[in-house]
């Protein structure tokens, strides 16, 4: 009896001991509503196990074949009606276990058929609705629309919902019928010591004011940022010498970074901002590092190129045509140095606010941020393998030629977005159209429209990418934008600050990984597809016209 007794207490100790060991994180409902607009998550190190991706409607043709290792039909374009399998006459699109989290849900056309999603394995789906109800309700028992438009809002066609859908156990997402044409789902994976607490048909009282408050910081981006109690702002006026790097501020200690502007002179003329924005570089190093992590033309990293054009997001943006703010979250441990090189043969003078707080913990257990340009105009014609790096030439042998790769890097680290800038121009058509500027669908003069491919993220070495966009277009958030009108807009997360009335030159473009950030802790290579070249010709009905693409690109990452 006395054995049985101590055997019974050893197995005890020893179970109460693991769970002691096994640290429960909780996540509820509150935590993932803070996630969407949390800028300093971005520089935490990914937990083991977390992960993120997205299920799309991709084109299913697109494989890679591990016994040749070779990818096929890599450049397929049906990209509207792919899912997992059918179940009956419905297609089940989504399908996790958990536990996890949905942070982004979009599609190019939302109908009447539709959407169920099943938390947990429940018989009973937590939301049964039509498709495009889904975009503009709370919930199937909601009456009023939905009244959350910084995170809820439609994009030049693209409707996009930003409020989380948890699960603890498992998620099932199903089309029905009549559904509509495209879609994104980005998720989160958590490690299995993480309790999420799981969407529920009704929000709670607390919930929705979170919602409410969550939905109105978005609203004021760009105009009210994070106050932090022990916070402290320099504000001066710099002149930037010609040819020279100029040295804005050192700041030492253990901190970080909460907040960057500058202000330019308003009375600047046209050719003097668009040399602003494209010869003065923003240069920033954290700690000792020789190379910089911040190295971008001014312009780019603001997300306004070739000329200054307003517009809000979250992380950046421009205000009254000459207030550039940054928001990312900047944390070192010994130092930061920030410079402005101006590459001009003039100078030029800003007026330049930082931010920063004190840390009480250590920054040597955070991610630093990155924000680097790539010039896309180095690979010239990646069709034809003209000016190619060694690497790029490595990716067209295996059947990958379409991929674009603008971030490709080893390291732990979470991958937060693109300012994406596309210059685009052709010669004007000889034949006039029957309808707007190039006619539509089969009946356009040209084909000109650059933003036909998808974006991937391969993280930590995987050979099949976890995301498989379906469109340029789509990744950042609009839809159907071959066809015009071409409207400019902004959010928190996605904005199109400039892009021409007919499409004829230059476009920019950013999206903003937030919440749904991409963890990965060996690797990440992210690439879009590219298929217009360097330069091309379009030729309908026997008439050729030539044109010219080409992409750079300012990426926004944190890194170990």
């Amino acid at each position: 009896m006395i054995f049985r007794k101590t055997i019974f207490l050893f197995v005890l100790i020893t179970f109460s001991l693991s769970r002691a060991q096994t640290k429960i994180d909780t996540l509820n409902y509150l935590k993932l509503i803070n996630r969407i607009s949390d800028l300093e998550y971005l520089a935490t190190i990914p937990k083991e196990k977390e992960l993120s991706g997205s299920f799309s409607s991709y084109d299913r043709r697109s494989i890679y074949d591990n016994n040749n290792q070779k990818y096929i039909d890599w450049h397929a374009n049906s990209d509207g009606r792919g899912y997992i399998r059918k179940e009956g006459d419905d297609i089940v699109v989504f399908e996790k276990n958990g536990p996890g989290v949905i942070w982004r849900f979009w599609s190019a056309l939302a109908k009447e058929g539709h959407i169920k999603i099943f938390i947990d394995n429940k018989i009973q789906p937590v939301i049964d609705q039509p498709f495009r109800d889904f975009f503009e309700t709370v919930n199937k028992n909601e009456i009023p629309p939905l009244n959350y438009p910084s995170l809820v809002m439609t994009l030049s066609r693209g409707r996009n919902r930003f409020i989380p859908i948890s699960y603890n156990k498992h998620c099932k997402i199903v089309l029905s019928k009549n559904w509509g044409a495209y879609y994104h789902i980005t998720y989160t994976d958590f490690p299995k010591n993480t309790f999420v607490e799981s969407f529920k048909e009704e929000f709670s009282k607390q919930e929705s004011i979170l919602l409410a408050e969550t939905d109105r910081y978005l609203a004021n981006r760009g105009y009210e940022n994070k106050v932090y109690a022990n916070q402290s702002t320099v504000k001066k006026k710099i002149t930037l010498h010609a040819k020279k790097n100029n040295v804005i501020k050192i700041i030492k200690g253990n901190k970080a970074i909460t907040q960057i502007k500058f202000e330019i002179d308003e009375n600047l003329n046209t050719e003097d901002k668009k040399e602003l924005l494209s010869k003065l570089w923003l240069s920033i190093k954290w700690d000792r590092e020789q190379i910089a992590s911040v190295n971008s033309p001014f312009g780019m990293f603001f997300g306004s190129y070739p000329e200054i054009y307003n517009y809000r997001a979250l992380p950046i943006g421009v205000i009254g045509g000459d207030t550039f703010y940054s928001n990312w979250y900047m944390p070192f441990s010994s130092q930061a140095k920030i410079e402005i090189i101006n590459k001009s043969e003039k100078k030029f003078s800003v007026k330049v606010h930082i931010t920063e707080i004190p840390l009480i913990n250590s920054a040597d257990n955070l991610l630093r941020f990155n924000a680097k340009w790539h010039d896309g105009s180095i690979y010239l014609d990646n069709q034809k393998n003209i000016n190619l790096s060694r690497e790029e030439i490595e990716t067209t042998k295996n059947g990958r030629i379409i991929d674009w790769i603008f971030l490709k890097t080893q390291a732990k680290g979470r991958y937060c977005g693109i300012t994406l800038h596309i210059k685009n121009i052709w010669d004007e058509p000889v034949e006039l159209s029957e309808s707007w500027w190039y006619g539509k669908w089969n009946k356009k003069t040209i084909d000109w429209w650059w933003g036909e491919g998808d974006e991937k993220f391969f993280v930590d070495g995987e050979k099949m990418p976890s995301t498989f966009g379906t469109g340029s277009e789509d990744y950042i958030g609009y839809a159907w934008s071959a066809e015009p009108p071409f409207p400019n807009f902004d959010s928190p997360f996605a904005s199109q600050p400039f892009t021409p009335v007919n499409g004829n030159g230059h476009t920019i473009v950013n999206r903003f990984h937030i919440a749904d950030n991409i963890p990965f802790h060996d690797s990440f290579e992210g690439v879009i597809e590219k298929y217009k070249s360097y330069k091309w010709f379009s030729d309908k009905k026997n008439i050729s016209t030539k044109g010219s693409t080409i992409y750079d690109v300012v990426v926004y990452w944190y890194q170990k």
